[in-house]
Parts: structure tokens; sequence; C-alpha cells
């Protein structure tokens, strides 16, 4: 993950004051990076949940737990420095959460039927 940027600080001490700057193609690499791996889980979590034979709640419940676990992982690979990275928590928490939703439903129908009915 890419950082902020600190070319402002040429030899100055920062103050309190003094507002963090980021490079927009940082955050916005930082942002694919989420939207990627929250796609990529979503999937993985409709396989797992079809195979599992979950049905009902009990799979959107699969799909919340793989989207919490997501969102630790991801915090703990910014080493749960999150300001550093992002300019705020939701980013990592909430942004792409319904994205995978539609992914996730779809892989896990197609797991369970083909495992399951067919």
């Amino acid at each position: 993950m890419a950082g902020h940027d600190d070319s402002g600080a040429s030899g100055k001490k920062s103050s309190e004051n003094e507002v963090p700057t980021f490079n927009v193609e940082n955050m916005q690499s930082n942002m694919k990076v989420v939207y990627y791996s929250r796609t990529f889980m979503s999937i993985i979590g409709g396989v797992i949940a079809g195979i599992l034979g979950f049905t009902g709640l009990m799979g959107f419940v699969v799909y919340v737990l793989v989207m919490a676990i997501t969102s630790v992982c991801l915090t703990a690979k910014a080493g749960f420095s999150i300001h550093s990275y992002f300019d705020s928590w939701n980013r990592v928490l909430m942004d792409g959460f319904l994205g995978g939703l539609l992914s996730f439903v779809l892989f896990w129908t197609f797991a369970y039927d083909i495992v399951h009915i067919f």
C-alpha cells in the first residue's frame, strides 16, 4: 500500500496545526486494493457458503463475517495506521461492503446449485 506524500515537508518539523497531505494517485491505488480485496473475498466467501450448504439468513451472516475479517486484515496490512494510507477509517471498514454483495450472492447460489442440486 502506498503511504502519504511527505514531499512538502522538506526540512521543516511538523507542527500540530499542519494538515497532512495525501498523494491522489497513492490514495486511488489504495482504494483499488480495498475494492479488489473485498470483491475477491466476496467470491471466495460465496463459494464457501454454497459448498457448506448455507441457506437464508445464515448465508448473509457468512457474508458479514467475511467482510469483517477482510476489514481486519486490511487494517493489519496497513499496520493499524489507517491515517497513513487513507483519509478516514470509513474507507477501510465500509467502502465496498455492499459492492461485493452481488458477487457473493452470485457465487453462493452457483456453488450451492452445483454441489447440492445437480
